[in-house]
């Protein structure tokens, strides 16, 4: 394959980006150990900023964006990867400052890539995606940290998002009562068909008092949200409960005392799926694959393709998805 297309996101002499799908050679790629003929990729609100020029994101331009992708080895320099090997690519510097998955061809370190566990394909990993794994962390938190379904139920917030949706279905997977949180009260039903016991409003879950501590509400949250939506979970969890910050849709500044920590001894564990280490990556994606993986995936699916991207881009950005964006790149059957 000489030629690729790809989602290519342009910087104009006047400040100005604009994104189109062109043809790009090969040498167009960065030259790295391991080339992969893309089969799905899929969007998650990072991919969206870094197309709408978040120079925090992305620092030079033109760019592909794409934080995941999975498909099939076609080249490879490492002895960790031969032609024909199914694998998955998530986080690292891709669809960073690295082209990504919103592509045919990626080329990536060999330190980057996930063998394709035997229970997933192609397509299914790129359900998952980032915001699955992320909720596999998360999940692999609250069990480390002694968190059973007995204990009480799991507030997540942002939960028709991507991540949101995945944390529903995951954790009502393994029989924990979730509570889920969203301002799309035309979503509810939504949730309910992917595992939520309870609903409640995005009001429900802020509390712009200076109350050290609130009514306790649950035992553990997954919260995608920040600012007054994170204070507020954290000041109604249970003692010894554990809220995990995964995302700041809201704000990435919050204000809350130390009296939760220190009289409830309720723990904030940070999730950072980007970086974490390949020994952890593979456990992860292993139990994703069987223990972890919702029955319904596809219930929470809309799949588009590369021409049709644009739109749903835009349609994250404004706060207007629900579930997973996937990406079909090849008509090829695995």
């Amino acid at each position: 394959m000489d030629k690729f297309k790809a989602l290519v996101v342009e910087e104009t002499s006047d400040n100005i980006f604009k994104r189109d799908i062109q043809e790009k050679g090969i040498d167009f790629l960065p030259k790295n150990d391991t080339l992969i003929e893309v089969y799905y990729s899929t969007l998650n609100y990072k991919d969206a900023l870094s197309a709408r020029g978040h120079k925090g994101i992305t620092r030079n331009y033109p760019h592909i964006p794409g934080i995941d992708a999975s498909g099939i080895v076609i080249e490879s320099k490492s002895e960790k990867f031969k032609t024909g090997d199914k694998v998955l690519v998530t986080g690292y510097d891709m669809g960073m400052n690295t082209f990504g998955g919103f592509s045919e061809l990626i080329s990536v370190p060999s330190e980057w890539i996930v063998p394709l566990p035997e229970n997933l394909n192609l397509r299914e990993a790129m359900i998952l995606g980032t915001a699955g794994f992320t909720v596999g962390l998360a999940i692999d938190a609250l069990l480390h940290n002694g968190i059973s379904a007995d204990d009480g139920p799991v507030l997540v917030t942002g939960a028709t998002g991507g991540v949101g949706s995945l944390a529903v279905m995951m954790l009502s997977k393994l029989d924990f009562k979730v509570i889920a949180s969203s301002g799309k009260k035309e979503k509810f039903d939504f949730l309910k068909k992917i595992g939520a016991i309870d609903i409640i409003s995005r009001n429900d879950v802020i509390n712009e008092t200076d109350k050290p501590l609130l009514s306790k509400r649950w035992i553990a949250a997954l919260d995608n949200v920040g600012g007054v939506t994170l204070s507020t979970a954290i000041r109604s969890c249970y003692n010894h409960g554990i809220v995990c910050s995964i995302g700041n849709t809201s704000s990435d500044k919050f204000s809350v005392s130390v009296y939760p920590f220190i009289l409830r001894g309720v723990r904030l564990i940070g999730i950072d799926s980007a970086e974490t280490k390949m020994d952890k990556r593979r456990i992860i994606w292993e139990k994703l694959s069987i223990l972890w993986k919702p029955d319904n995936l596809d219930f929470i699916v809309k799949e588009v393709n590369l021409e049709s991207l644009n739109k749903e881009i835009d349609l994250i950005l404004q706060g207007q998805q629900c579930g997973k964006v996937l990406i079909k790149i090849s008509d090829e059957n695995e």
